[in-house]
């Protein structure tokens, strides 16, 4: 009988001691952080960047291009400014959370003097208002300054498309907010690309637009070369 009571009296503590180490390593924070990082969106491709970030290390105070798929696209960025030092870190279908949420990993390392960013057409096809992507951009002011103070941010106005052309009016509003907000502060430039890929008939361009009637293709970044270079830090 005492026999049975050790015997059963070991299983239960090898029992326990199992349940415990099971129950640390659940919880475990690294493996929550592994698991929550691999979940995170865009991982994929913030992984490319910061592996080929290890090759071929960005310059700091350089000029860096951020935002979704139409600086993702920008293929011809170096060359199109070849007397200034530019990195691209665009990544398709991003919304401004997403270099808010990434901002550690994508803008402080390379320390830019400046950021010109395009993203917020996404947001308004995903559903935000114009107020949210306001608010986003602004937060994601304040997040780079808190750290980069003296790095000016310039942004690109939310561009006209025909595939998007029904949510036109929130994308007036959203400019419109981000245009006035950073008129009021001398490190942050607006950039109107708006009026500029509209036909004289006040609809988008159909010949600076690729197939999707999204995307530009080559004359509509060198309608933006020409609009943006006149912003650029020496």
């Amino acid at each position: 009988m005492i026999d049975r009571l050790l015997r059963f009296n070991r299983r239960a503590r090898r029992l326990l001691a199992f349940a415990l180490l099971a129950a640390t390593f659940v919880a475990s924070p690294s493996l929550l952080a592994q698991e929550a990082k691999a979940a995170a969106p865009f991982e994929k491709e913030i992984l490319a960047f910061e592996a080929a970030a290890t090759t071929n290390p960005p310059p700091t105070g350089a000029i860096l291009f951020l935002g979704s798929s139409s600086i993702r696209l920008w293929q011809t960025l170096a060359g199109d400014f070849p007397d200034r030092r530019v990195i691209n870190r665009g990544f398709g279908g991003s919304q401004i959370s997403d270099s808010i949420r990434y901002a550690e990993r994508l803008i402080f390392p390379c320390a830019p003097k400046q950021i010109v960013f395009y993203a917020g057409g996404n947001d308004i096809n995903g559903g935000k208002t114009p107020e949210r992507v306001f608010t986003d951009f602004r937060t994601l002011v304040e997040t780079v300054h808190a750290r980069l103070p003296a790095t000016r941010i310039t942004y690109i106005s939310i561009a006209p498309n025909p595939a998007r052309w029904a949510q036109v009016e929130r994308v007036r509003a959203a400019n419109a907010l981000i245009a006035e907000y950073t008129a009021r502060n001398p490190r942050l430039a607006f950039i109107n690309v708006f009026p500029h890929m509209l036909g004289d008939d006040g609809q988008p361009r159909p010949e600076i637009f690729v197939a999707d009637r999204l995307h530009m293709n080559a004359k509509g970044y060198e309608l933006w070369t020409r609009l943006v270079r006149p912003y650029l830090e020496n």
